[in-house]
């Protein structure tokens, strides 16, 4: 099984106050709650955790993209993934991604992507998300029911243009281009791996398994709750035929690992329950523009997570059938397996259980949370490399992993020294 470290880059000092003054941690949160001098120091904090991360042996660091909030503070994935691909040697680096339909023209992404394959020497795991509706609609205008059309056309103009070898016109609904021929191109051939994040789509899942490509069910809630999307995923592939290969599914797991399950409990509280309380704090209005859930989805009774994180601080309303509210006190968020926690060897047999359970041979650990600071997340991520980690390496060994980066051979690559200022500056 492959072990992959996730970084969300929460803003981790919104006031204890925020959800009461405040309707929503997205979209129109306030710029007076940022400052850029505190941010400096968060970024360079969690460039350091990934890259700490890198160094301790997980498989992969992952980054996503998201716009105008205090959830995440990474509107550019593929700027942390540059600095990523030269401060690391083996590790995968996972972009969970370019939302598609955002960019104008998507070739954008085409050339980027390639840039941090070569930087990496093929390292790059490519995500391409459909995006959240805050993110997609409101903050970047897209009109929610030509958003999944959009992403698709986006997506074909993006693979021909890695695996054409000869200059072409694109004639699209939403794009037209006259000369698509970008340098630089990607390493790996004939493209990077294609993975694909959801959060409660039908439609989704079953393009990725029609596709070939990765499903990750990014959970903010944790195995319980994640069961159902799995399973659908996963029924699917029955349908079409298609072998259960766990390597073809990921999972997103929140982890607080400590000596024991009571010193885990006290360690991880704070940090869960800002997340929980504060990162998902989503003003309703934002989570179910019209046209963005298909008629497949609601038929199927699947909610997205983030209307799940709205309707929760509704009063009166349901979040759907499978739990009632966000759980925000860590006594809730630990029952209803939001956080996997204690001693290394009980979150092990834990993770272990998700892995076999939901089948899925991506394990993408989120060590980081909330408003976590960098010594205890260097602490839970280094107990989990060296303590947790071997224990779960047997996991799906009888699986190949054909969704994995092919890099250049060792012997092939730029030597890369340690960063030295003064030699730098010469």
């Amino acid at each position: 099984m492959k072990l992959m470290w996730f970084h969300l880059m929460p803003y981790t000092e919104l006031p204890e106050d925020f959800r009461d003054a405040n309707p929503s941690v997205w979209v129109d949160i306030h710029s007076s709650l940022f400052d850029p001098k505190r941010a400096h120091l968060m970024y360079n904090d969690f460039m350091d955790e990934l890259e700490y991360a890198a160094e301790v042996g997980f498989d992969a660091v992952c980054v996503n993209e998201h716009h105008s909030n205090g959830y995440g503070l990474m509107p550019s994935p593929n700027l942390i993934a540059s600095s990523l691909a030269r401060r690391t040697t083996n590790t995968a680096i996972c972009v969970m991604g370019n939302s598609l339909a955002l960019y104008n023209p998507p070739t954008r992404v085409a050339e980027e992507f390639a840039m941090i394959d070569c930087i990496s020497g093929g390292r790059l795991i490519a995500g391409f998300p459909v995006g959240t509706p805050m993110d997609t609609c409101y903050v970047y205008g897209t009109n929610p029911s030509q958003l999944r059309q959009r992403y698709h056309e986006a997506h074909d103009l993006v693979v021909r243009a890695w695996t054409e070898k000869d200059t072409f016109a694109f004639n699209g609904r939403f794009n037209q281009q006259r000369y698509v021929n970008i340098w630089p191109r990607p390493v790996q051939a004939p493209h990077p791996p294609i993975w694909v994040p959801g959060g409660g789509s039908v439609e989704t899942w079953q393009w990725c398994a029609e596709m070939n490509y990765v499903y990750c069910y990014l959970s903010y809630y944790g195995y319980k709750a994640g069961r159902a999307t799995m399973d659908g995923f996963w029924a699917e592939m029955d349908r079409l035929g298609k072998s259960r290969n766990p390597y073809q599914a990921g999972f997103l797991q929140f982890v607080g690992v400590a000596e024991s399950r009571q010193q885990a409990y006290d360690l991880y509280r704070e940090a869960a329950e800002y997340f929980y309380g504060r990162c998902l704090h989503v003003d309703p209005k934002w989570a179910t523009p019209p046209g963005y859930t298909s008629e497949g989805s609601q038929r199927a009774g699947i909610e997205s997570q983030i209307k799940q994180a709205a309707d929760a601080g509704v009063r009166g309303k349901s979040t759907g059938e499978r739990f009632a509210a966000v759980a925000r006190d860590m006594d809730a968020i630990v029952e209803k397996g939001y956080v996997i926690i204690g001693s290394p060897d009980e979150v092990a047999e834990q993770l272990r259980e998700v892995a076999t359970q939901l089948n899925v041979g991506h394990l993408m650990l989120l060590l980081q949370y909330g408003n976590m600071s960098k010594d205890l997340t260097r602490y839970n991520t280094k107990l989990f490399a060296e303590q947790v980690m071997p224990k779960l390496r047997d996991v799906h060994a009888d699986w190949t992993d054909h969704w994995w980066p092919q890099p250049m051979d060792t012997a092939q690559r730029a030597m890369v020294p340690a960063f030295q200022p003064g030699l730098a500056a010469e």
